[in-house]
């Protein structure tokens, strides 16, 4: 039984991009919010930390895009790799309609500090750490908040909504009884770091020889280092010893020379379990889901945090005017799902997509040779920044709108989803060529 009752507009359970988001959004608009997390601080290691041209976009929408980018972080104009011996660049952003034409890397303590700091300069603003929702509050069907346990013991936040933002182990979605629709995945990946030389190239698409996809992210002096593997198979891995790992490295890598050594132990490779689902309904009478708690992705492309920030603000502009008035309708949550299941479901096609023609990596355990078609394709002029819109500013990118302002007119609404849809659609297309290269010899 809890020990004391709490009361508030909106209890966000997840602070992560999607929940400190919202909860910053709400709160500027004026909503009594609180933002449940687990944890005592957000330091945990191997999130994304690609922080698109989309978000830059929304920061600038908001007026703090000055103080983020005073944040440490690193930008990068082009996205590419090496495909055995052939290196290619798969993306150019300095051509996107956006203020920032760049991916900022950054951790994502420090992205989710700077926002939660941001959000505690508005009153209406609670961030409670250390606060483990455990159960969903019921009353005749409708959820009335959450239980939660704290230092102090259990307690109960009573809300209006309550929005699960806890993630693709989401705690929120199965105390609900939400359906989860799972999409097969081929690969998991295996992070860790070594340590980032000056002359290193940057390959952030990964190096793809020996059977294998080596990614590399540049965090200041060391990169964040991803390992494609098959599905279920760390086990194996462990199996033939962290000295055959350390030559699947270098192989891969080759400049990575030494550096390989700085991996003494299993206990530095974390293994992230990749999954791409979604909920067949993402909302029930006071409660409704968001980010990975709706829709886990894959780290492919690195959209995730991205597309979560996205259901944020959808979520905030649609809905911070009725909360304040107290009139949040389930039909409001349901506009929500709406609006965000469509870029959502081309982006995990998008994904599924690459999933299968790295399942044709695997099948080489030689030296790698991009195909010619594969090259035609990377080649074609234009490609590069065609992918980079895709990726770097995503289909149907919300923006930020006064709750208290008119919502944006129909056409231009339909101009929006015309314009994403055919992006995605030439995003298809391209991947799909891509695959068939994959599988065709050189």
């Amino acid at each position: 039984m809890a020990n004391r009752t709490l009361e508030t507009t909106c209890c966000v359970v997840g602070g992560g991009p999607a929940g400190v988001m919202l909860g910053y959004l709400l709160a500027r608009a004026g909503v009594a919010v609180t933002v449940l997390e687990k944890h005592q601080d957000f330091n945990r290691d191997f999130r994304g930390d690609t922080v698109h041209p989309s978000t830059l976009e929304l920061m600038y929408e908001l007026g703090i895009l000055g103080d983020f980018l005073k944040v440490p972080h690193q930008e990068l104009t082009s996205a590419g790799g090496i495909f055995g011996d052939f290196p290619f660049t798969a993306a150019i952003t300095t051509s996107l309609p956006t203020h920032c034409k760049f991916i900022a890397l950054m951790p994502q303590w420090d992205f989710l500090n700077f926002l939660s700091d941001k959000a505690k300069e508005f009153p209406s603003f609670h961030l409670r750490m250390k606060h483990e929702a455990i159960d969903l509050i019921s009353d005749n069907g409708r959820i009335q908040g959450v239980v939660a346990n704290s230092p102090d013991g259990p307690v109960e936040i009573r809300a209006d909504l309550t929005v699960g933002c806890d993630g693709r182990h989401s705690r929120t979605r199965a105390a609900a009884g939400f359906e989860v629709r799972e999409y097969g995945v081929p690969i998991d990946a295996l992070w860790f770091r070594i340590r980032r030389a000056s002359n290193d190239p940057e390959n952030l698409l990964g190096n793809v020889n020996y059977g294998r996809v080596l990614i590399m992210i540049p965090r200041g002096d060391y990169f964040q280092v991803g390992l494609v593997i098959r599905k279920d198979s760390f086990e194996e891995v462990k199996q033939r010893g962290l000295e055959e790992f350390r030559n699947t490295l270098c192989r891969s890598a080759p400049y990575l020379g030494d550096r390989v050594e700085e991996i003494r132990d299993w206990d530095q490779v974390r293994l992230l379990s990749v999954q791409i689902n979604r909920l067949r309904q993402w909302h029930r009478p006071g409660l409704l889901c968001i980010g990975d708690a709706a829709h886990a992705m894959s780290p492919v492309f690195g959209v995730g945090i991205n597309l979560a920030i996205q259901d944020a603000v959808a979520t905030a502009n649609l809905l911070a005017g009725p909360l304040r008035q107290g009139r949040v309708t389930e039909e409001m949550l349901a506009r929500i799902q709406r609006r965000r299941e469509f870029p959502t479901h081309v982006t995990q096609f998008l994904q599924v997509m690459a999933h299968k023609g790295l399942q044709t990596v695997f099948r080489n355990p030689g030296p790698a040779k991009a195909p010619w078609p594969f090259k035609t394709v990377v080649s074609i002029p234009g490609i590069q920044r065609v992918i980079a819109r895709v990726i770097g500013v995503g289909v149907l990118p919300e923006h930020i709108r006064d709750a208290r302002n008119k919502p944006a007119c129909d056409a231009k609404l339909i101009k929006k989803i015309a314009v994403g849809a055919g992006l995605a659609l030439a995003g298809a297309v391209i991947a799909g060529r891509l695959i068939r290269s994959f599988r065709k010899p050189a």
